[in-house]
């Protein structure tokens, strides 16, 4: 019975952290991923299963992420000035 509660509980907090990356918002998602690792050390879950449901997770947190624009400088403090380019060096000929 501890092994389906476990299992349950995964899946519940697998299904809120989609969610949450839809509603992009990444909050949830580390909790999913500590449960999922809690469930492969106590073996109700393959580690590789784990493994394969943390890296799907990590893969749409990163979809989110890259979609989210840069947050903007905080008003007030200078901002760091962006460095000048290298320049390649010329060709001998």
């Amino acid at each position: 019975m501890r092994n389906r509660a476990t299992k349950s509980e995964v899946k519940t907090l697998i299904v809120k952290a989609r969610k949450s990356l839809a509603a992009g918002s990444p909050e949830s998602v580390l909790d999913a991923v500590r449960a999922l690792d809690r469930a492969a050390s106590k073996g109700t879950l393959h580690r590789n299963n784990a493994g394969r449901r943390k890296s799907r997770l990590a893969r749409q947190l990163a979809k989110v992420a890259s979609a989210a624009p840069a947050p903007a400088p905080a008003k007030g403090k200078k901002a760091a000035a962006p460095a000048p380019a290298a320049k390649a060096p010329a060709k001998k000929k």
